[in-house]
């Protein structure tokens, strides 16, 4: 299933871009960023249930906020895109 992962992790102290960064780096071990702060993450349920334990052993709970949105199997009528970067479909290759 896509899952579509944002947060916003409160970068007022040294801590917090601690935890900015780190839950940049989990979040690029299971998908691709395609915003700043947002993540399209092709996964199994397994997957999901511990990438999300992952974040939120990570995020503080009374400053940051994290969200997942899921969009299923079928996402890919459930996605427009408009602007300058280019869109990817997660189930094609990807050529770096």
């Amino acid at each position: 299933m896509l899952v579509l992962i944002t947060y916003d992790v409160n970068t007022e102290d040294t801590a917090g871009c601690r935890r900015l960064r780190q839950i940049a780096r989990q979040c690029v071990n299971y998908g691709q960023r395609v915003q700043n702060s947002v993540f399209e993450c092709l996964l199994d349920t397994a997957q999901c249930k511990l990438l999300q334990a992952k974040l939120l052993s990570i995020m503080d709970h009374e400053k940051d906020s994290l969200r997942f949105y899921y969009l299923g199997k079928h996402y890919e009528h459930k996605i427009e895109h408009f602007g300058c970067k280019l869109s990817y479909m997660p189930e094609e290759p990807l050529i770096l």
